[in-house]
């Protein structure tokens, strides 16, 4: 029987309802899909949308937010930046970095303590105060995240090439989801029958490398918006193939996306940054997972500049607890609710483990979903 159990503050779209009643009847067994992003994740909470899917099928959250993925050491060492007794660098980063826990504090005391970390929204921010500098100072962004930002980084490393700017460097750990969904979707006891791809992401990367992941694993693929129309109708869709023993990609984001993606803004990056084994909070290496500045442009490496000076970490999840279980959540194995630590010792003003450090986190997402209800 399906039920309903929305969120009391908010009615019911009507339809919404009437896709979630398609998707039911559309299923004849147990089906797990994964959508890949923390925007999906929140959205399918928004509203209670999570409350109209049927009992039996299995949504879980994969790789979510790329910026609670960032290696401890590589946010130690961006901590570390900002503290520079010599006062030589100024640190510049978009304000969702400021409270990523490292081992010992985070970006926002850095900040507090009173020395020169700049919030900004973009890497073009950070190349314009590089410019102003006259008392040769070093301006150094760190940055995460997926194509979007990527871009827009690859756009602010171009230009300083292009202007002569020499005190103007990168500290990234982009990622790329398809990499990371291999690695999921590679082992032994993936679960995951179907994958909502992000179609945000896929409005500049195109979704070709999803082609080659649903001929790899024989799933379907649904590309979809990110409100939960989008989302719905993405799961009807990959249900439908399920049901009907078919895989392939299906664009239902089609009014945003196309195959090729933004073909300029792909040329970009690919003249910037090259693939590259990136570690992820909670799986470890993820070969082709992240991208790395190309030669030539390997002057604006801030890591050339200032060598990373520990390697202790494998890229597990780093946590205060042995028992979390948020490299099991990526994967789709478990959910937040699995583990002993959620919205007890794990919160988000005191996160354990990657899956909760950011809002958009999965453990984040169901722990102020379970608070609103």
């Amino acid at each position: 029987m399906f039920a309903f159990s929305p969120r009391p503050e908010y009615p019911i779209d009507r339809d919404l309802e009437r896709l979630a009643r398609k998707i039911d009847a559309s299923m004849t067994r147990n089906w797990t899909i994964m959508e890949a992003s923390g925007e999906q994740t929140r959205m399918l909470f928004e509203h209670g949308v999570d409350s109209l899917l049927p009992e039996k099928l299995n949504i879980v959250h994969g790789p979510g937010c790329p910026i609670a993925a960032v290696p401890v050491d590589l946010l130690d060492h961006a901590i570390s930046l900002a503290r520079r007794p010599a006062q030589d660098v100024i640190l510049c980063t978009p304000n969702d970095f400021l409270r990523l826990p490292g081992r010992n504090g985070d970006l926002l005391q850095a900040k507090m303590d009173g020395h020169d970390l700049r919030v900004v929204h973009s890497s073009m921010d950070a190349l314009k105060i590089a410019r102003e500098q006259t008392d040769g100072k070093k301006v150094v962004y760190f940055n995460a995240g997926f194509a979007p930002s990527l871009q827009m980084d690859a756009l602010a490393v171009w230009q300083a090439r292009k202007q002569g700017i020499d005190n103007f460097f990168l500290l990234s750990s982009h990622a790329s989801v398809p990499a990371v969904l291999n690695h999921i979707l590679a082992e032994k006891d993936s679960i995951v029958d179907a994958i909502l791809a992000p179609g945000q992401i896929c409005t500049i990367t195109g979704f070709a490398e999803y082609e080659a992941l649903s001929r790899t694993y024989g799933i379907p693929i649904a590309v979809t918006g990110f409100d939960a129309k989008d989302i719905l109708e993405g799961i009807l869709k990959c249900v439908s193939m399920l049901e009907g023993g078919r895989f392939g990609v299906d664009n239902q984001y089609k009014r945003a996306v196309n195959r090729q993606g933004n073909v300029e803004a792909r040329a970009l990056i690919d003249t910037v940054f090259e693939p590259a084994t990136r570690l992820w909070r909670g799986l470890g290496g993820v070969a082709n997972g992240g991208f790395t500045l190309r030669a030539a442009f390997a002057d604006y490496d801030a890591l050339r500049v200032f060598p990373l000076d520990t390697t202790s970490s494998d890229g597990h999840c780093q946590t205060h607890a042995d028992e979390c279980i948020s490299h099991e959540i990526i994967r789709g194995l478990k959910k937040p609710s699995d583990c002993p630590y959620f919205g007890k010792a794990c919160k988000p003003d005191m996160p354990l483990g990657a899956t909760m450090i950011s809002a958009q986190g999965s453990c984040s997402a169901y722990y102020q979903r379970l608070r609103a209800i």
